[in-house]
């Protein structure tokens, strides 16, 4: 069975490579974006099931990004780890009210990074399996 398919979106090229070859490594599918708008561009065309996003980027920032990823029914659902540097307090509960599913500061380690995406993953995919289980009618009786 193929992995998922993660958007990395981070402006600093070396990140977006060291994320490429870890979440490759892993089995996932990964395409990328260097900005705000090619990260919405490609959430839209992509339909990835999951957004890797920082939020210090050129353009649109992430918070920015993520409102609008929120705000639409086409794009809502996919889950959104934010990777940045931005490490206050106030940053990581912005960030998270705005609805990330996750929020990990600069510097990171790659292998706690790649737990995280498999949690959240798991966490979409049990979602996914309770909203899919059959309803059965019988009568006036809903099971």
């Amino acid at each position: 069975m193929a992995k998922e398919k993660i958007l990395v979106v981070d402006d600093e090229e070396d990140i977006l490579e060291l994320l490429k070859y870890n979440l490759n490594r892993e089995g996932y599918k990964v395409v990328s974006a260097s900005s705000g708008e090619k990260c919405l561009q490609k959430a839209a065309s992509e339909k990835p099931d999951l957004i890797v996003l920082d939020l210090m980027l050129p353009g649109i920032d992430g918070l920015e990004v993520t409102k609008i990823l929120k705000s639409d029914s086409k794009t809502l659902h996919i889950p959104i780890i934010m990777l940045t540097a931005k490490g206050e307090e106030a940053d990581i509960v912005a960030g998270l009210e705005l609805g990330a599913d996750d929020y990990i500061t600069k510097p990171f380690s790659p292998r706690i990074l790649i737990a995280r995406v498999r949690a959240v993953i798991r966490r979409k995919d049990k979602s996914k399996k309770d909203n899919d289980l059959e309803t059965i009618q019988i009568h006036n009786i809903l099971i």
